[in-house]
């Protein structure tokens, strides 16, 4: 009984772990293509500190990638720490890909 008990609670985390991916993978790859054209408007423009800030926001983008692979192997116990840390990690790449999308569109009505 016990066992079958441990069996659904792994089975369980595991799903979870999966859900948590897979919705962070689909950020990832929201953030991936919105950096892409922010990338692409700011070569066109020559805009050397935005291209920077585009190469540092791509950097924690993989980061986060990174983790994210990682958490497979993390131990139960950290789990939601690490969950926790990525989450936030998203949040704020998803904002500062925001900020900067702002600033081009209002560079770019400016001009």
């Amino acid at each position: 009984m016990a066992t079958l008990r441990t069996q659904i609670k792994v089975v369980a985390a595991a799903a979870a772990l999966k859900a948590f991916a897979d919705k962070v993978s689909a950020q990832i790859q929201k953030g991936k293509v919105t950096l892409e054209q922010l990338e692409a408007k700011a070569r066109e423009d020559n805009d050397s500190a935005e291209v920077s800030a585009i190469e540092r926001l791509k950097a924690l983008k993989q980061n986060i990638s990174q983790r994210l692979q990682d958490l497979k192997t993390t131990h139960q116990s950290n789990v939601s720490r690490a969950q926790a840390d990525i989450d936030a990690d998203v949040a704020r790449l998803t904002a500062e890909i925001d900020d900067l999308g702002a600033k081009l569109k209002l560079q770019a009505s400016q001009k």
